[in-house]
């Protein structure tokens, strides 16, 4: 079956899918399988995709539009599982901006209803030039080459910047680090380690300055969660920007610390948690700074460094933090160059240590 694809999901950018494609009906149910849907009805709210390129564009009904299944815990968003099958004809659901297609199970009542999609069948991908013989397609195939077991992590400072949950400021502290760092003279990486997939935050650290990034689905994944399989995929990811010769990795840890995306797996791994310099928390509000704070030292021994986020966009919550929790506290969008200066001075302390 032939199609022409109206819009092409960021989800699978690796692959550099064309507007035309091959289907077939025969769709495999499992995380990666790129399939297309047509849009069986408008939306006036949460109606954009995130194309290829990372451009924003407007859903509209009789879209085809080509995505990866997976699934999606969103807080502030969707639910969505995978379904144990995908037959042609069925309906399933675009659970995100970047194009993740599953079966959703319940949502946030800002984001209204997901869009309802009916499957048209899985993409075909034609390694062979020439060849008229093709494999159903994944977004795996495009993966970065996995770390081999055993093998050492570069050693190379990790800023990790992490949260409470989503939309609690951390894209917006690692893009004020990125920026600064590299007017410090540094190569630096940026890099997503879990989530679900979406290139909105990496592109915002190149557009502030970052050499090269990586995430994720970079590493073949849609969508993080927990297991040993997210610190797989978070070394995957250390090793690659390691080869590409950066002197520092900002790394932002999608959704919360107590989220269901495997943020606590990576925590967990003494070889991971070993490359961070520095800890930045990001909080919407005072109890959050102080319960993840904690929960951070006593679980992890993770001591954090600096505090940002909603939590301390005037005084009130900068004294909060700094009075009752004992961490600085600076606001990345009020105070970027006293977040950035905070943490290059620690990362000269701690180099020279």
């Amino acid at each position: 079956m032939r199609v022409f694809a109206d819009k092409i999901a960021s989800v699978t950018r690796n692959l550099k899918l064309e507007h035309q494609l091959t289907l077939t009906r025969e769709i495999r149910a499992e995380h990666g399988a790129v399939i297309a849907g047509r849009v069986l009805r408008e939306k006036s709210t949460y109606n954009t995709l995130e194309d290829r390129f990372g451009r924003m564009v407007t859903v509209q009904a009789g879209d085809v539009v080509v995505g990866a299944l997976g699934h999606r815990n969103a807080l502030h968003g969707y639910e969505g599982v995978l379904p144990k099958a995908v037959e042609a004809g069925q309906t399933l659901h675009l659970l995100n901006l970047g194009g993740v297609i599953g079966e959703c199970v319940s949502h946030n009542p800002d984001v209204g209803r997901p869009f309802e999609l009916e499957v048209l069948g899985q993409v075909l991908h034609f390694p062979d030039i020439g060849s008229r013989a093709g494999i159903p397609a994944n977004v795996s195939m495009a993966a970065l080459p996995a770390l081999l077991k055993g093998a050492a992590l570069p050693r190379i400072p990790v800023i990790y910047v992490m949260g409470t949950c989503m939309n609690a400021g951390k894209t917006a502290a690692s893009c004020v680090l990125v920026r600064r760092l590299r007017q410090e003279g540094l190569r630096v990486g940026g890099v997503k380690l879990t989530g679900v997939s979406l290139m909105r935050d990496t592109l915002s650290m190149r557009d502030y300055g970052a050499t090269t990034t990586a995430d994720f689905t970079d590493a073949g994944v849609v969508c993080t969660a927990p297991g040993p399989g997210v610190v797989e995929t978070a070394r995957s990811i250390f090793a690659a920007l390691g080869g590409r010769g950066v002197d520092v990795i900002v790394a932002e840890t999608g959704d919360g610390i107590m989220g269901e995306y495997g943020v606590q797996d990576i925590l967990a791994d003494a070889a991971l948690r070993g490359l961070g310099t520095v800890f930045l928390f990001c909080a919407n509000d005072p109890v959050g700074v102080a319960g993840g704070v904690a929960h951070l030292k006593s679980k992890y021994g993770i001591q954090v460094d600096l505090v940002t986020g909603p939590a301390t966009d005037n005084r009130v919550g900068q004294r909060f933090v700094e009075r009752e929790v004992g961490v600085v506290a600076h606001n990345a969008r009020t105070e970027p160059d006293k977040v950035a200066e905070r943490v290059i001075a620690l990362l000269r302390e701690r180099k020279a240590a």
